[in-house]
């Protein structure tokens, strides 16, 4: 089938390794590169890889609306919260990289599927990319009336945009861990880490459960991580999940791929591929559903 095009909002880091991402991917077709900055290195790279590109911002994809049925948003909330009218009007797909949630969270593993009709949907974090799918393994099995998590990433990682969204993040990771994760309540931390060498992305979760059915719990837990290895393979337990009481708590590390980001970006890098994820099941539906 053709492949369907689609384009970057947000020439970055983030948006320059999911560049990188899809390229020669089998169902998206990178057709267009869009950032502010003429110097921008990832502008400079697209150019470099004969992908069209503009530095006028809105008024760049606007005007070559015609080139993109997708859009992969990687600039910021702020912006998101502006471009989101836009690209519904002109009848476009967003997958959301910001904390911006315009549309409903999505996490591939837990709840895809679901929001295949959806225009705009919402990747919540890199911590919740993380983190969700754990709670979510937890809540198949047992009631969570509460779940916390703490994601801890190395400073280096953490660009003008994510330091400009901490307050999003601690609230739209919250907020998934409910109405993704499954848990009753949800409270989410961030931490940036500046020892050197820097660390990998680390992720510890805190799930209360009614049932302590340890067996059960851990079973779900291994195969929620070896359905995310499919698309974030650097993804991946610390340490075997710990019981005690009633709580559950799990530990993970997230390594990068390394192909435009160190592979201590596991934060940055667990994003970038829930996209690819996210956009290529969005293909699909769209090379297989009537118009």
């Amino acid at each position: 089938m053709e492949r369907i095009k689609c384009a970057i909002i947000g020439s970055g880091n983030i948006g320059t390794d999911l560049m990188l991402k899809l390229i020669d991917h089998p169902t998206l077709e990178l057709t267009l590169m869009v950032g502010i900055d003429p110097k921008s290195e990832g502008l400079a790279l697209a150019n470099q890889l004969g992908i069209e590109t503009t530095y006028e911002g809105t008024k760049g994809w606007t005007e070559r609306e015609h080139m993109f049925k997708i859009v992969f948003e990687s600039t910021s909330a702020k912006a998101h919260m502006a471009n989101a009218p836009l690209l519904k009007e002109l009848g476009k797909i967003a997958i959301d990289l910001t904390p911006a949630a315009v549309g409903p969270y999505v996490i591939p593993y837990v709840n895809l599927p679901d929001v295949l009709n959806e225009t705009n949907v919402n990747l919540v974090t890199c911590g919740g990319q993380a983190t969700i799918p754990i709670v979510a393994a937890v809540s198949k099995v047992t009631k969570v009336p509460y779940a916390e998590i703490v994601s801890t990433i190395a400073s280096k990682s953490a660009g003008p945009g994510t330091r400009q969204n901490i307050d999003e993040f601690t609230v739209t990771t919250a907020r998934g861990i409910v109405n993704v994760g499954g848990a009753d309540q949800g409270k989410a931390i961030i931490i940036l880490n500046p020892a050197e060498p820097p660390i990998m992305m680390r992720d510890t979760i805190f799930c209360q459960v009614e049932n302590m059915d340890q067996e059960a719990i851990l079973s779900s837990i291994h195969e929620t991580v070896e359905r995310i290895q499919g698309y974030v393979p650097g993804y991946r337990l610390k340490i075997d999940p710990v019981f005690y009481d009633d709580r559950v708590v799990v530990t993970l590390e997230v390594e990068g791929a390394g192909m435009f980001l160190p592979k201590y970006s596991g934060n940055l890098d667990i994003m970038t591929a829930a996209a690819v994820e996210v956009g290529d099941q969005f293909a699909q539906h769209l090379q297989t559903t009537p118009v």
